[in-house]
C-alpha cells in the first residue's frame, strides 16, 4: 500500500468512526425524546397550564402555580441582574479600561460564573432568608441575579471592547459627551451581543432549581 492510499484509508477511517459516533449520539438523543413524547403527549392539555396541582393521590391537576412562580421569579432576576450587568460591563470596557481594578472584577465574574448555583443558594439563605425568618420570592429572585450578573456583565464587556474605537473617535470629533457616545454609538454596534449574553443568561437561570431549593 503506498503512502497516498494509506491517507485515504486513514481519512475514509476517522470519518467512519465520526460518523457512527455522531448517529449513536443522535439516535438516543432521539429515542429519549420520542419515548417522552409518547408517554407525556397524553398528559400535555390546557388543564396542565391553567390548574393547580391536586393532593397527593387524588387525579388530574397541572402544575400552573410552577410556570406562574417560575416567570414572575425570573423576570424578577432579570430586572435585577440584566441592569446591574449591563452597566458593570459598561464601566469595565469604557471607563476602566487598563486599570487593574477591572482585570480584577473581569477574572471575579469569570469565577462566579463557575460557582455551583447551590452555593449561591445557600448563600442568599443564610443572608436573606434566615434573617427575614421565612421563605420569599425575592431572595430566590436575588439569587437567580446573582447567577445572571457575571455572564452579563462578562458578555458586555467584550462586545464593547469589540466595537471599533474609530467610531468612539468620530463620535468626540462631532462634539459628542461621552455618556451619549457610549448610548448612541458603542452600544448600537454591540447591541447584537449583549442581547445574545442577556438571553442566555436568562435561558440559564429559567432551568436553576438548586438556588430555590432555600
Amino acid at each position: 500500500m503506498t503512502r497516498e492510499q494509506w491517507r485515504k484509508t486513514e481519512g475514509f477511517t476517522a470519518l467512519l468512526l465520526s460518523t457512527l459516533a455522531a448517529l449513536l449520539g443522535l439516535f438516543w438523543l432521539v429515542f429519549i425524546l420520542g419515548d417522552v413524547l409518547v408517554h407525556g403527549i397524553k398528559a400535555l392539555n390546557l388543564g396542565l397550564f391553567i390548574h393547580d396541582p391536586t393532593p397527593p393521590g387524588v387525579d388530574g391537576g397541572g402544575l400552573r402555580n410552577a410556570f406562574v412562580g417560575q416567570l414572575l421569579i425570573t423576570i424578577c432576576a432579570t430586572l435585577i441582574g440584566v441592569p446591574v450587568g449591563v452597566l458593570g460591563g459598561t464601566f469595565l470596557a469604557e471607563y476602566a479600561r487598563g486599570w487593574k481594578i477591572a482585570r480584577f472584577i473581569s477574572v471575579l465574574a469569570d469565577i462566579m460564573v463557575s460557582v455551583p448555583s447551590i452555593v449561591i443558594g445557600t448563600f442568599i439563605y443564610a443572608v436573606l432568608v434566615r434573617p427575614i425568618g421565612h421563605f420569599n420570592g425575592w431572595a430566590g429572585a436575588v439569587a437567580l441575579a446573582i447567577i445572571m450578573i457575571p455572564v452579563v456583565l462578562r458578555t458586555t464587556e467584550d462586545m464593547l471592547s469589540l466595537v471599533p474605537w474609530t467610531l468612539r473617535e468620530a463620535a468626540f470629533a462631532l462634539g459628542a459627551p461621552y455618556y451619549k457616545v457610549i448610548t448612541q454609538v458603542v452600544y448600537r454596534g454591540a447591541a447584537t451581543g449583549i442581547l445574545t449574553g442577556i438571553l442566555l443568561s436568562i435561558a440559564r437561570v429559567a432551568g436553576e432549581t438548586a438556588p430555590l431549593l432555600f
